[in-house]
Parts: structure tokens; C-alpha cells; sequence
């Protein structure tokens, strides 16, 4: 697919437009979404147009800087820019949310797309950088050294529409190194516009309407609705005056009126009533008007003509007719006061398909009077360009996260698209099986010093085959999503991953897998030997924790896969329930011994008696061991068995 001519999009910075206010056309059943980003500002503010302007610090990479000379820029967004050194990566990108701006019961939302591109020297080598933009993972513009001096010196910009699919989240503007060269970009617009505009439903939402040109003719203003009118869509309107050439251009007659122009602002379009109150006509009978509007060849092109009987001398009907000529051959026959009567807006637009040439040339004939036309507008239908599944796109971004991805490997954007450029480093796409998008096919990150985790969400790159994360120093446990059925090849050697082995690697595709040198417990699941009964290869040493076959040592007859074997769940029940036994037991017991003590106990009488001959038996016991005391030392017994008692003598 040929990019977009680079002279013809960008629109110098000397006529900078006031399109720069956003927009007010609010989505059917949502709200307005626009964003005015400031590229490599630090502070929001707002302009002279009463627009706000978001620092981009938060939406991409690189590094910002400024102008050589800022007094040469009257708006503060055009002094500064943000470049992209290699050290930032191949490719950088900003991601704009985009996703819940429209209605949900809408299937897609529709964007215009402008970017402000300037050199202006702001790092004192004076050469302008080579590089590649891709709007949705499509490229559409490509820088080239040398610019055009006035577009390098002065700036310039270039606008678009664009749809975004319900499931997609963000828009993704990317830039691409050429060679070393850094990219630049000194601010960009995002605004949200009607679904419906431009005939969509015939064109399609495979195409990117990319600007070629937008010519208001009479008028000598430029700017957003030719004047400091807002136009609703943010277009900016140029002069047609550079575009007056050859024999037609010294009969040109400007017409101008202030009554106002009925049919305009109106839904699904929402063209300015300025547009129409400016036309040109020609002075003589039989004078064509002619416009050769340069194109890139091999491309389909939208013409839209807007036109305005605003004339003195048309009155009716039939008063003035012309043909509408695109590459000399006739398209259609116009009577604006037929189609809409004076002062009320009429519209014609017309696709030039597979153009073989670089001019598209637009010419009125007249048939009756003198041709008229108040506007041009040329947009090159680009096709979108294949890109990755979403749910996959989901997936590598959440990897990337949890990967702690270096900046300098460039993940940003789509990970496979546009088709042109590569893949992110480390990462090979394939088509899926329909054709109808990018799918991951293989990961190779082996000792790039990544020092994260696997993320759940790996689970969703449903047709992954190889995953190679060696020689890093990832952590966490395995992921039971890595079971993928695609899987053939998995490489985690030489890490630090904790925990068991998940069931679900036993995949029947399986043909290889190293988990050497880990952190790795419990018992490795009995199907993944089944790899190397099949010629495939596994290695699982390393791991002081890992049991199962040799080289393996042995697991526990309580330990299988992982967990508790069967017996060992047995075992852990049988435990459970004699334990509860036990607690139960222990339980009633205590429960009966306090029931006792309270229904059984002795009569008050009976404690009495008790108390008493306890007391006896402790004074019978002190009195002997008095005697026996005075008996040991030497004193004459008060009681002998040998002697008579006093009352025998």
C-alpha cells in the first residue's frame, strides 16, 4: 500500500488555523471525546480559542524539547515536541483511550486524527529526521529527508478519519525510526464525529479517510470554517488560490455573500455556513473551471464538491448547468437551483478508484451560463491494514506489564502490525486460520534480564507454539492458563519460579520442556515424562523440591502432582476424623465431670465428719513425731513397752 504524498497533507504553520477549538458535535447516546495534546509541554492551558491542552507526559515515551527559535511560533503547543531517540525503541506510540465514548449500541466510534509535525533545528544538527507513522496499525505518513524548508522550518499538519472498533480500547499513533533518526511530533488532536459522515455506510469501516485536501474556493481566509468559526469536525479549510492555474485563471470572478445559506450544520455533516458564502465563477461564456489536485497513484480517492447558487442572474431553472469532468470523463450534470434553489447548500462526492497517475484532475464544464463551486475537499480511501486479534493484544500488553519490559524493546502498540515493519522485538506473528487477523506465534525473550512474573492473561494467545523466557530472572509460580493447546515448545530454565508444576502443561502438542534450575516443589505430574517417551525432551533438574521419576528423587506416597496424593487425602481424613474423636472425647468428658460434681455430691453432715477425723489423724501424727524426736535424743520415753505403768507400783 503507497503512503500518503507528504508534500500535499501538510498545511504550513504560517496559516495556522483556529481549528485547534474542539469541536462541539456530541455522539449519539455518549458524550463528546476530544483531546488536545501538547507534545512535550509539562502544564496544561488553555488557548486563545478557549481549547484545553493536555501535557502528553502521561500518554507516551521519549524525551521532549523545543524549537530552536519559539518567537517564531505565536501558539505555545507548537514551540515544544517530543522526539524519540533510539534509546526509547524502534517504535513508540501514544494510546489514546477511546473505548465507552460512543453509545454502546453503537459498533464502532469515529475519529478526526490531526498531528502537528515540526523540525524547526530543536537539536542544532539541521537535518530533519526520516521516519514512518502508523494511525491504527496501518502506516499513513511517511517523513523523508529532505523536507520541504518551509515545512521543516515552520511546521505543518496533517489530518484524518478513522473508525475504532467497539472491542478496540485505545487508538494507537506510532512512529518508527528510520536508521538512527528520531521521530518528532509537535502536538496532536483527537476528536470524536459523527459515525455517519462522509457516506461511511458506502465507503465502509475498512478505510481511513486521509486528507489530500481541503479547498475553500473565493476565499483568500484559512482557518477552521474559513474564519474564527468553530467548525463542529475541527476541519481546517486553504485558500484555493494557489490552485487557480493556467488559461481559466485570469477569468476567475470571487463571489461573496453575508444571507445566510440554508441546508448547512446539518447532521451527519455539520458543514460550516462559510463554506458556502464564498464560490468561484469565471468571467466569459464557455471558460472551465479546472483543478489538478496531486495524488499518489494505485489509490482510491473521495471527492466531495460542495456548491452554492449565490450569484446575481440565476433566477431559475435551467439557468446555469456544467458537468463535473474527474480524469476527463464525465460524472455528472449539475443544476444547483434545480437540485436546492438560491442560497441553500448542495453536495455531489464521487470515488476515483485505482487511479494510474499522480494528478487527479477535477474540471467543470459549463453546459448552460458559467460553472460555480464553493468547496473541494479530497481524502485517499486508505484500506486499514491487518492487525493483531484484541483479546491477543489484551494479552501482550498484560505480559509486557508483568515482564517488566525495557523500554528500549519498543512494546508499544500493536504487537504484530503494521505488516511492513517488525513485530515487537522478541515476537512472531502468523495469520490466523480465517485470514482475518494477527495471532502471537512465538515468544523468545531467553536472557534479556527480565525480572517479573507470568501473567495470567498468557492463557489468551491461543495459537502461542513457542515461549522461550530463559536465563532471566523471573519469579512467581507458573500460571495454569500456560496451558495452551498450541503449545509445543516451552523454555522457563534458569529462573527463580516457585511453586508445583500445573497439570495443564501436559498438553498433547507438547514436545519440549525445560524447567532446569528453578525453585520449583512438590511432584512433577506423571504426563510430562510422557515428552520424552515420545523422542521429545524434558528437564526438570535444578529444582531441590521437585520429586518424581529419575533423575528425580521420590516423592512422599502422600504427595502426587503437586498436592496430596489419594492415600495421602485418605491419610489427612482419617487424621481429621481421629483428631475430632479425640476433641470430642475430651469434650464430653470435662462436660460429664462438672454434671457430677454439681448432681452427686455428699451431704453437708458427711463433709463435716470427714473434716473432723482428718484433723485427728493430723494431731496423732504430730504427737508421734514429738516422741520420736525426744526419744533421739536421749530422753526417758514417757511410754516403754518394758516399763509398768505408774498405777502397777
Amino acid at each position: 500500500m503507497a503512503t500518503v504524498l507528504l508534500s500535499l497533507l501538510f498545511l504550513l504553520l504560517q496559516f495556522r488555523p483556529s481549528a485547534s477549538s474542539s469541536p462541539s458535535y456530541v455522539a449519539p447516546g455518549g458524550t463528546l471525546l476530544a483531546y488536545n495534546l501538547d507534545c512535550g509541554g509539562n502544564t496544561t492551558f488553555t488557548d486563545s480559542f478557549n481549547s484545553t491542552w493536555l501535557s502528553d507526559r502521561y500518554f507516551s515515551g521519549g524525551a521532549s524539547s523545543v524549537v530552536s527559535d519559539p518567537l517564531n511560533f505565536p501558539s505555545p503547543q507548537d514551540r515544544s515536541l517530543r522526539y524519540f531517540p533510539l534509546s526509547s525503541g524502534k517504535k513508540n506510540c501514544y494510546s489514546i483511550p477511546v473505548n465507552g465514548s460512543v453509545s454502546s449500541t453503537l459498533s464502532s466510534s469515529r475519529f478526526l486524527l490531526r498531528t502537528f509535525t515540526v523540525y524547526a533545528d530543536y537539536d542544532g544538527l539541521s537535518r530533519a529526521p526520516s521516519f514512518d507513522v502508523s494511525v491504527q496499525s496501518t502506516v499513513i505518513f511517511s517523513w523523508r529527508y529532505p523536507w520541504p524548508e518551509q515545512v521543516s522550518s515552520k511546521g505543518a499538519f496533517s489530518d484524518l478519519f478513522v473508525f475504532v472498533p467497539g472491542n478496540v480500547s485505545t487508538l494507537d499513533l506510532c512512529f518508527y525510526s528510520i536508521a538512527t533518526d528520531a521521530p518528532v511530533v509537535g502536538a496532536l488532536s483527537l476528536f470524536q464525529i459523527d459515525p455517519l459522515a462522509y457516506d461511511s455506510i458506502v465507503i465502509g469501516e475498512d478505510y481511513m479517510m486521509v486528507n489530500y485536501g481541503r479547498l475553500d474556493c473565493g476565499s483568500a481566509k484559512w482557518g477552521s470554517g474559513i474564519s474564527n468559526d468553530k467548525d463542529l469536525f475541527g476541519r481546517n479549510w486553504q485558500s484555493d488560490y494557489e490552485f487557480q492555474w493556467g488559461r481559466w485563471g485570469q477569468f476567475v470572478h470571487v463571489l461573496t455573500t453575508m444571507k445566510p445559506i440554508a441546508g448547512t450544520g446539518l447532521e451527519p455533516n455539520y458543514f460550516s455556513m462559510k463554506l458556502y458564502q464564498t464560490a468561484i465563477t469565471v468571467t466569459e461564456e464557455g471558460v472551465s473551471i479546472e483543478y489538478d489536485l496531486e495524488v499518489d497513484a494505485k489509490q482510491d480517492y473521495l471527492l466531495w464538491l460542495h456548491f452554492a447558487e449565490i450569484g446575481q442572474g440565476v433566477n431559475g431553472v435551467g439557468e446555469r448547468v456544467f458537468d463535473v469532468q474527474v480524469n476527463g470523463e464525465n460524472q455528472t450534470r449539475v443544476d444547483v437551483y434545480k437540485e436546492v434553489g438560491p442560497f441553500a447548500a448542495y453536495d455531489w462526492h464521487f470515488v476515483a478508484r485505482n487511479l494510474t497517475t499522480n494528478v487527479l484532475s477535477l474540471k467543470l464544464v459549463p453546459v448552460v451560463g458559467k460553472p460555480i463551486i464553493c468547496g473541494i475537499e479530497n481524502y485517499a480511501l486508505v484500506p486499514i491494514d491487518i492487525s493483531t486479534d484484541p483479546q491477543q493484544v489484551t494479552a501482550m500488553r498484560a505480559l509486557k506489564d508483568a515482564l517488566r519490559i525495557p523500554e528500549r524493546m519498543g512494546w508499544n502498540g500493536d504487537p504484530c502490525a503494521p505488516k511492513s515493519w517488525d513485530a515487537w522485538e522478541g515476537v512472531t506473528c502468523h495469520l490466523n486460520q480465517n485470514k482475518t487477523a494477527l495471532t502471537i506465534f512465538q515468544i523468545d525473550l531467553g536472557n534479556r534480564g527480565l525480572k517479573g512474573y507470568i501473567s495470567d492473561q498468557i492463557g489468551l494467545l491461543s495459537d502461542l507454539v513457542s515461549l522461550n523466557l530463559s536465563s532471566n530472572s523471573l519469579g512467581g509460580t507458573i500460571p495454569w492458563g500456560l496451558g495452551i493447546p498450541s503449545l509445543a515448545w516451552l523454555d522457563l530454565s534458569n529462573n527463580q519460579f516457585t511453586g508445583s508444576i500445573p497439570d495443564t502443561l501436559a498438553t498433547p502438542k507438547m514436545q519440549l520442556v525445560h524447567m532446569n534450575n528453578n525453585l520449583l516443589e512438590g511432584q512433577v505430574p506423571e504426563k510430562l515424562y510422557e515428552i520424552a517417551v515420545h523422542g521429545g525432551s524434558i528437564d526438570l533438574s535444578g529444582n531441590k523440591e521437585s520429586c518424581g521419576q529419575s533423575p528425580l528423587p521420590s516423592c512422599s506416597v502422600l504427595w502426587k502432582n503437586g498436592g496430596l496424593s489419594p492415600g495421602g487425602k485418605v491419610a489427612v481424613g482419617l487424621s481429621c476424623v481421629v483428631f475430632s474423636g479425640l476433641l470430642l472425647g475430651l469434650y464430653l468428658c470435662c462436660f460429664r465431670r462438672r454434671h457430677s460434681n454439681y448432681e452427686f455430691g455428699l451431704p453437708l453432715e458427711m463433709m463435716s465428719l470427714a473434716a473432723k477425723r482428718n484433723k485427728y489423724q493430723r494431731q496423732k501424727s504430730l504427737m508421734l513425731l514429738e516422741m520420736e524426736s525426744r526419744h533421739a535424743k536421749g530422753l526417758p520415753p514417757i511410754f516403754s513397752a518394758n516399763n509398768d505403768s505408774p498405777h502397777a507400783r
